[in-house]
């Protein structure tokens, strides 16, 4: 499902050159879900987003779904993306003037669908995380798993292939953490959605089905 050949990221000024990512190869199956761990500053954030497209190798390859994405414009990887891929976000990213139910539909407001087809398809994905009930409230009536569980509702709305989780439970206890992860896992079981999570702990990363770490850029296991 995804495809990264010998990916390399520098970051350059005037004055200093940073080597982000060291010659990353890796094969991630369709349904399945891996993890990323490693300390602060390694690259895991830069090599999740490089397989978001939201930030470009500067060497090596990646492919999605058996797609070049190096071939696409700005147009069309934004519609790649928005087709592929759904994001999760440790903060979050809701817009707080939005009740939970037009938060969700946001992603589809980008496809050729209907206000009766983004109510429905948003309502379905609220069911699924269990917020079915939360549906007119705003972000800020939300505690911090609620405000998590309609960002994967966000997430999955499109109904992509793959999801990219960055410290999904970062910023939550550990009940409300297990929570979500319970959610990301059964939508890893029932839908088959390939799943890539970075994390930091070392709990959440053991109920996925393979684990990677980095190390300064570097892949190490």
């Amino acid at each position: 499902m995804i495809r990264l050949e010998n990916i390399q990221k520098v970051y350059r000024t005037d004055t200093v050159e940073t080597l982000a990512l060291n010659n990353i190869s890796l094969d991630i199956e369709k349904g399945e879900f891996l993890s990323i761990m490693g300390p602060s500053g390694c690259g895991k954030s830069t090599l999740l987003n490089i397989m978001g497209l939201l930030d470009a190798p500067t060497k090596g390859k990646i492919s999605i779904a058996e797609e070049t994405t190096a071939k696409l414009d700005d147009k069309q990887l934004a519609h790649f993306r928005n087709k592929k891929l759904g994001f999760i976000f440790q903060s979050y990213h809701l817009i707080n003037d939005l009740k939970v139910l037009d938060n969700v539909e946001l992603p589809l407001l980008y496809r050729s669908s209907t206000a009766k087809q983004r109510k429905e398809l948003a309502t379905s994905a609220l069911e699924k995380v269990g917020l079915s009930n939360r549906m007119k409230h705003f972000p800020s009536q939300l505690s911090g798993g609620q405000k998590q569980r309609v960002a994967i509702a966000r997430a999955i709305v499109g109904r992509p292939e793959i999801i990219l989780a960055d410290e999904p439970t970062g910023n939550l206890d550990s009940s409300m953490g297990n929570d979500i992860m319970d959610i990301l896992l059964e939508l890893n079981r029932t839908d088959g959605t390939t799943i890539v999570m970075v994390t930091h702990d070392e709990n959440m990363a053991r109920k996925t089905h393979r684990l990677v770490r980095l190390f300064d850029g570097s892949q190490v296991q």
